[in-house]
């Protein structure tokens, strides 16, 4: 999925993002990482969206999000519930997507000033 190259406010924009790469502001990621406006966390260490555990969930909550996004790939995967009840008893929201959807509600949300990241699990 491509993305319109619009340069925003922020520091990090993604530009296009699939099951197996994403290009964020001019680098190409083939590793999962994390996305937000003000922040990017390469080589996140999460393979698939059944292995995210508290560790790695401590990374993307420490960036402070109102709403998390997690691309699960080339297709959506929910992750396991003491994940999403994790976030939840914070008063996070946390929403499971493919890899386009997640790059697309990203750059939306971000563009609105929200506080959103974004984590994307890549082959």
């Amino acid at each position: 999925m491509q993305l319109h190259l619009d340069r925003p406010d922020y520091d990090y924009y993604l530009r296009s993002a699939d099951g197996s790469s994403a290009l964020v502001n001019e680098r190409r990621l083939t590793r999962s990482f994390v996305v937000a406006p003000d922040a990017l966390i390469e080589d996140w260490p999460v393979r698939d969206a059944g292995s995210l555990g508290m560790p790695e969930l401590e990374q993307i909550l420490a960036l402070s999000p109102a709403l998390v996004l997690l691309g699960t790939g080339p297709r959506q995967v929910f992750p396991p519930a003491q994940i999403m009840a994790a976030c939840l008893s914070r008063g996070i929201g946390l929403e499971a997507m493919a890899n386009d959807s997640a790059a697309r509600t990203y750059h939306v949300l971000a563009g609105e000033g929200r506080r959103v990241v974004a984590a994307f699990i890549l082959d």
